[in-house]
């Protein structure tokens, strides 16, 4: 059996760390969207507009295909790494996270930075509330008025949500499913209507 499930962040959280006189501070937002975590990292960079680093990770996705690691002017591998390391070791996707570091004024040396950026990052983490989605799968169906009452039926199943109805002489309906339940549905619904995958 598939996996149909992910988890991620329910709400953003923050975290800190301390090293030295530089002060981490660890932001994890929940997030969909490429664009969603440009808004976030511009968002952060204009809050700490006197930081001189804003390192950050993200995973994008129910099978974790779209990551990123920046370690904004840090030495390579020691910032955006530890702190994917920390979404990785928590299983998580569509999350972001993002540390700013407020430089103290004494180097930390490699091993110094990939920790710090990494317990930093656990920080937030750990802050966060941690939960499991299901993996839906959006359809639209098309029927004619008189198939509606079969149609309704069906779409009255607890794993199905209506997303958008429209009701003419021919009727649509998007919805969204559960993946592992959505071949049930679609072959009870393709009796009635027709069914596109959007």
């Amino acid at each position: 059996m598939f996996e149909d499930t992910y988890k991620t962040i329910a709400a953003p959280s923050v975290g800190s760390y301390s090293e030295k006189r530089s002060k981490f501070l660890a932001y994890a937002f929940p997030v969909q969207t490429e664009a969603q975590v440009k808004e976030r990292i511009t968002e952060i960079q204009k809050k700490h507009n006197d930081a001189r680093h804003h390192c950050y990770a993200y995973i994008l996705g129910p099978n974790k295909d779209a990551y990123r690691m920046n370690d904004n002017g840090e030495p390579s591998g020691t910032a955006g790494r530890p702190i994917h390391g920390q979404l990785l070791s928590k299983d998580l996707t569509n999350t972001l996270v993002i540390v700013v570091r407020y430089f103290g004024g004494i180097k930390l040396g490699v091993s110094g930075l990939q920790n710090a950026y990494k317990i930093a990052a656990k920080e937030a983490l750990d802050a966060a509330t941690i939960i499991e989605k299901t993996i839906d799968e959006v359809y639209n169906v098309t029927f004619e008025y008189l198939q509606m009452n079969a149609v309704m039926q069906l779409m009255k199943d607890p794993y199905v949500t209506i997303l958008q109805q429209q009701s003419d002489l021919n009727c649509t309906i998007r919805f969204s499913i559960r993946r592992r339940e959505a071949d049930r549905i679609v072959e009870a619904l393709k009796k009635v209507g027709t069914v596109t995958l959007v």
